[in-house]
């Protein structure tokens, strides 16, 4: 696997934006050029002080809130990066780190996440994330001899196959790539491995579909709701979920799945 290393914009999106810039100033003046900008920066420090709030309001205030997944209790997850109190990461961050905890072989996490909010030793792979010791590889494709014990996913895999592209100049619109992720996933498990994935529900409808249709199932699976006010989450049932509205009250999803896959060889 290839490991890529890159801080910085690629050189080709930076010509982009200047090239950007350049023609706005040409066609509207560089007065116009200006005021975007100032507007711009406007805005960022607009929402910079209003997350700001609501994350040290959160600490502050809800550090003691807690739910129940599987008769264990955990804290609710509240940082700053990508305002974890809003969305579903508040329930899925604490299951999946604990589990990672508690696993003292080796673990592979596709998709960047833990990262951001924690020191971490673990293989990451992330098609498009460029990061520090992160393996650029698209899930289907990682070509490696190396098993693990421990295989997680938090909420990265409802955009195989549906939006994989956070630019959308490549869009892929493939029904059941996704089941061709966890098969390959399967393959890169010990024996006795475990898969922990986390997905919205609502978000990907080819996913949706083939969770109805039972096409995905994972030897194990537990579903998280949404409560119908605020930001607490319960242990619930398919049948309360199934047909569950990603970006409803709230912009975020408001039910997941938790999937275990488990190699039994």
């Amino acid at each position: 696997m290839r490991i890529e290393n890159q801080k910085t914009l690629p050189r080709s999106k930076t010509r982009r934006f200047l090239l950007k810039i350049k023609n706005r100033a040409k066609n509207k003046g560089i007065r116009s050029v200006v005021a975007d900008g100032v507007n711009r920066i406007r805005r960022m420090v607009n929402n910079w002080l209003r997350f700001s709030f609501w994350y040290y309001y959160n600490r502050t205030f809800k550090w003691w809130k807690t739910f129940v997944f599987q008769q264990n209790k955990y804290r609710y997850f509240y940082h700053k990066y990508n305002t974890t109190w809003r969305n579903e990461r508040t329930v899925e961050i604490p299951i999946v780190h604990r589990m990672l905890q508690e696993t003292t072989g080796e673990v592979l996490e596709v998709g960047n996440v833990l990262s951001h909010y924690f020191g971490i030793k673990h293989n990451v792979v992330d098609k498009y994330e460029r990061a520090e010791g992160v393996i650029t590889h698209d899930v289907t494709e990682i070509q490696t001899s190396k098993r693990y014990d421990l295989i997680i996913s938090i909420s990265t895999l409802e955009h195989v196959g549906w939006d994989e592209n956070p630019d959308n100049r490549e869009l892929v619109n493939d029904p059941e790539k996704i089941l061709l992720a966890l098969g390959k996933l399967r393959e890169l498990l010990k024996p006795k491995g475990k898969i922990v994935v986390t997905v919205p529900l609502g978000y990907n409808p080819h996913l949706d579909r083939l969770l109805r249709s039972g096409k995905l199932r994972f030897d194990k699976q537990y579903f998280m709701k949404r409560a119908s006010k605020g930001d607490s989450w319960f242990e619930t049932d398919w049948e309360k979920v199934k047909n569950a509205k990603f970006n409803r009250r709230v912009p975020t999803g408001n039910a997941i799945v938790i999937g275990f896959i488990e190699n039994q060889s």
